[in-house]
């Protein structure tokens, strides 16, 4: 089972990844990080992540990681 780790006070909040998840497991959280970003967050990713890597591709500042 795959899991997902975001390191949310590295987020910008850009939503690149929220927009390339095929299960729209990755959201906009609705408190701020560190930096004054809405971070991104996970919906419930141990049911359905199948463990593409697309978040953690597509996000700029390297704050996901996901292990298989």
């Amino acid at each position: 089972m795959p899991t997902i780790v975001i390191d949310e006070d590295q987020c910008k909040g850009c939503q690149l990844c929220t927009n390339v998840c095929p299960k729209d497991l990755v959201k906009m959280a609705e408190h701020f990080n560190a930096k004054g970003y809405h971070p991104s967050t996970l919906t419930d990713p141990e049911e359905e992540c199948t463990g593409c890597t697309l978040c953690a591709l597509m996000c700029p500042d390297v704050a996901i990681t996901v292990y298989r």
